[in-house]
Parts: structure tokens; C-alpha cells; sequence
């Protein structure tokens, strides 16, 4: 049954202002130049202000300015007829947007520069991928068209480590399919075999195991490459593993001999595809968005603005809206419909200038609030002196919610005298140690870190081992936490850390 009532609710929204500066806090500063360009190019009514041009807001107040009628404006670009309309009283006041704080450039940065100061640019770099190297390798080769064609789909197939992940069975199909070659896994194997010869020496592995052999046939078969290559074809699981105790057993070679061929396999490349990108692709560029000085022990916090250009509304629609204002006459439903385009564009560049600047104010209130709790560290560089310190810490010293905070310190970097990092790093949850002290979990990761680098690295500690050692420098962990910080770490377990 259908039925009507009335009904009350009480919802929080957020205005659109509140979303744009809540995508812009998140937003660091390296991908904040682009969005500032891409907001230049989508709104007219915002401008880019010269450095050398002085910007004379008197001009746009010399007039006075009537009011127009908001619901005018509105109806206006509804309207279906193009017949004059009278105006009919008040829209908007005009001292909105013709005010002198608004007419003045916002500037969030000091222009201090001069032609003498140094321009550091990223510099960039054309590079071919690897699977355009190959192909340049195999057009050298002497096979047939045919051949050709098919090592070139097998090249197109391989990832960027250079491996061949699709079973042969499959790329057949695909070759039939999509380039009406008729093939069978032999001819494929064959093919692959050609692959095999090109450089760097593995790409076109199905395997490591197979990318590992390939490796070491391609180098001159000294007695440690031989035993190298027994081991792997033999014995990879074990040597996977590390159970070196039975490859000894297994292969009755000395502890010398087996350390040699381990050696050689240590020497090659598990990832051959990765020696083209790791120069370009995989290389990272991090802008810090804080650097803070150590001035004799006084901490100053600088925020990073030195790409960001200065903004203003673009003095050409204050002064449309200006001829609009003196126009007494009627107004066609076109000139409405100019007026609203004009009044919104200006209302989302000074919008988003607002934001830009409560951005800047909030990443300063929130790293001053960081670098404060951590004052100890910031002038020590030392990890063990970080105190606990999560979210709801900062967002209480300065007054914002804890998801505004987080907003800060995502994918955000500070520039220290010990280095670059990533503001997230600093948060950490507390413990207690032996004697009831508060202490940071990153001191304790710092602490198990150290006494694994300065363990004998043919006996490794255990966890149980690294549990007792905390114990005895203060700390009362259990020993699944200890397994917990040591994976967070990226630090294998003893039996993967022993060497001969």
C-alpha cells in the first residue's frame, strides 16, 4: 500500500568548498603543480599572476556597482524565450565580488627570486623498453619471416622482469587467432630457444630455476659455474630453502666448493627484464612537501611552495560583470545566461584559492604539531629517541578530525638533515618496556633491526633468541610480535638468513 508523510532528518553534507580542499590535503606536492594546471586550463576566470606585473586593484572599484536579481539570474537559464525581460530588483550585491581583499592576489609564496637563483629541473629522458630492444636483436638474427613473426608475439607476451608466463598451449590458440599462423608447442619451443640467445642473458624464462640455467650456460663452465648448474637442476629446493646441511650430504662437495657455486648464482640476475626499467620506469622521484632545519638547536619548519604558482581571478570577468551591472536597459535570456557563467567561474576560482590557502595552513599547523612531539629526534637523527605518537595525538594539539590528519600525512614527505621521509613513518603505537616507560614501536623495530645486521651470519638468531635479547635491553614483546616486526622490516626468517 502507498502511503505520503512528512519527515524530518538531520544529515551532514559537506559543502563542495569542503571537498575540494579535502582532495587537495591529500594531494602532495610534486601531483599538486599538475592540478593547479589542470585547474587553469578548465576555468577561465583563473589566471597564473606574472611576476613583474603589478597588479592595480583600484581600477575594479571605481565604479558603483547596482544590485542584481539572484532568482533573475536562475530562471534565466531556464528561460525558452528569447524576448527582453525587464529587471525586476536586487540579484546579488556586487561588492561580493568586486571587494578590495578579493581583487588582491592571493600570495602563498615569497617572491625572492632572481635570474641568479639556480632552476632545479627533472630532466627527462627518452628510452626504449626492452621488448623494442629484443626486436631490434632479432631482426639481426638469420631466421625465416615466419619464424620472425612468432618470436615477436612471444616477445610481446613477456613481463617487465622478462618472464614468459603463459603456457605454450595458450599462445598457440592466440597465434591462430589472431595472426593466422599454424603452430604447435614444439615450433614455439623452438622459437623460444632463439629468444633465449638474445641479451640480457635469461629473458624469455618460464621459471627462475630456467632463467638462473640459461644465465650460467652463457658463461665460461669453470668448475664452480658446473657445480653452480648441478645445483640448480638438481637441487633447487633445497637450495631454495637453504638446507645447505643436505646439499652437502647430497652432492659430497666441501663447504669451500659449495660456497663458490653459490657465489656464481648470486652473481646473476633473477629479474633480467628489470635492467631497461630500473634506469627510467622504475625509477622514483620524491618531492619533500616539509624540509626543517636544525639552527644550533632551534627546529624551523619551511613548507615546500616553490612550484606553486600565484593565483588571482582574471581581472576580464570582474569586468564583465561590471558592464553587465551599468547595463539599465532590458537583459535577453543570452546575457543571463552570461551572467550566471561568469558568476560561477569566478565562484570556483576563488573557491579554489581559498583552498589552496587553507591547504597550506593546515599542512603547517599539522608537521609543526609533528615536528614539536618529535623535537628530540628532529635534532638527533637518532630512531630510538621517536616517542609514540598516533593520529588522534596531532589531531587533538591542533584542533582538526583525526581524518584530516591522516589526509596530511598521506603520501606526504619531510626533508630532515638525516634524510627524506615519509611523514606516515612517524606514526607509531606505544609499549611498555621493563620499567613502565611509554616507548615507541618503531624504536623497538629499530633495535631488532640492529641485532640482526650484528648476528653471526652462519648462526642467525632465531625469533626466540631475538625475543630473548629484547627482554634483556628492557623490552617484553612476545616472540609472534617479534615475527611481526621482523616481516614488517622485510627481514627473512633465520633459516633464509644463514650463509656459509
Amino acid at each position: 500500500m502507498l502511503h505520503q508523510k512528512l519527515q524530518q532528518k538531520l544529515l551532514q553534507k559537506l559543502s563542495p568548498q569542503q571537498i575540494l580542499l579535502m582532495k587537495l590535503l591529500q594531494v602532495p606536492t610534486l601531483a599538486l603543480e599538475q592540478r593547479i594546471k589542470q585547474e587553469l586550463e578548465e576555468n577561465p576566470a583563473l589566471e597564473e599572476v606574472d611576476n613583474e606585473e603589478v597588479y592595480d586593484q583600484e581600477e575594479n572599484n571605481d565604479f558603483d556597482a547596482d544590485n542584481l536579481n539572484a532568482d533573475e539570474v536562475s530562471e534565466s537559464a531556464e528561460a525558452e524565450s528569447d524576448e527582453p525581460i525587464v529587471d525586476q530588483g536586487d540579484e546579488f550585491d556586487m561588492e561580493d565580488y568586486m571587494s578590495e581583499d578579493d581583487l588582491d592576489s592571493y600570495r602563498y609564496q615569497v617572491n625572492n627570486t632572481s635570474p641568479d637563483d639556480e632552476q632545479h629541473e627533472m630532466p627527462l629522458v627518452s628510452s626504449t623498453t626492452f621488448q623494442e630492444n629484443l626486436l631490434q636483436q632479432l631482426s639481426l638474427k638469420n631466421i625465416s619471416e615466419r619464424t620472425y613473426q612468432i618470436a615477436s608475439h612471444l616477445i610481446g607476451n613477456l613481463d617487465d622482469s622478462g618472464y614468459l608466463n603463459r603456457d605454450l598451449e595458450s599462445l598457440v590458440d592466440d597465434l591462430a587467432f589472431l595472426q593466422n599462423i599454424q603452430t604447435n608447442v614444439r615450433e614455439l619451443e623452438n622459437t623460444l630457444e632463439i629468444i633465449h640467445e638474445l641479451d640480457p642473458p635469461g629473458i624469455g624464462a618460464r621459471s627462475l630455476k630456467e632463467c638462473l640455467l640459461i644465465q650460467l650456460r652463457r658463461k665460461p663452465q669453470s668448475e664452480s659455474v658446473k657445480n653452480a648448474t648441478t645445483l640448480l637442476e638438481r637441487y633447487f629446493d633445497e637450495f631454495s630453502k637453504r638446507h645447505y646441511d643436505k646439499i652437502l650430504k647430497k652432492t659430497h662437495l666441501t663447504e669451500l666448493e659449495l660456497k663458490q657455486a653459490i657465489d656464481e648464482i648470486l652473481k646473476l640476475n633473477p629479474k633480467p627484464g628489470n635492467i631497461f626499467g630500473d634506469s627510467f620506469t622504475a625509477q622514483q622521484y620524491v618531492v619533500p612537501d616539509f624540509i626543517i632545519y636544525n639552527n644550533d638547536g632551534d627546529l624551523e619548519l619551511v613548507l615546500n611552495s616553490k612550484n606553486m604558482p600565484e593565483l588571482r581571478v582574471n581581472k576580464a570577468y570582474y569586468k564583465m560583470l561590471e558592464s553587465f551591472s551599468d547595463t539599465k536597459s532590458k537583459k535577453t535570456q543570452q546575457d543571463r545566461e552570461a551572467l550566471l557563467f561568469v558568476k560561477q567561474k569566478i565562484d570556483s576560482a576563488r573557491w579554489f584559492i581559498d583552498a589552496l590557502k587553507q591547504r597550506q595552513n593546515t599542512l603547517y599547523i599539522t608537521m609543526k604539531a609533528i615536528m614539536d612531539h618529535q623535537k628530540e629526534y628532529f635534532l638527533t637523527g637518532d630512531e630510538t629517541k621517536l616517542k609514540p605518537m598516533i593520529l588522534k595525538d596531532i589531531a587533538e594539539k591542533v584542533g582538526l578530525d583525526i581524518s584530516t590528519v591522516s589526509r596530511v600525512a598521506s603520501s606526504k614527505y619531510v626533508q630532515t638533515p638525516f634524510g627524506t621521509f615519509l611523514l606516515k613513518s612517524f606514526f607509531s603505537e606505544s609499549m611498555q618496556n621493563a620499567e613502565g616507560e611509554e616507548v615507541s614501536t618503531r624504536e623497538i623495530k629499530k633495535i631488532l633491526k640492529d641485532l640482526i645486521e650484528s648476528e653471526e651470519p652462519q648462526k642467525p638468531l632465531t625469533d626466540e633468541e631475538l625475543m630473548d635479547r629484547l627482554k634483556e635491553k628492557g623490552y617484553i614483546i612476545a616472540r609472534r610480535t617479534v615475527a611481526k616486526y621482523r616481516e614488517q622490516l622485510g627481514i627473512p626468517v633465520a633459516r633464509l638468513r644463514k650463509k656459509l
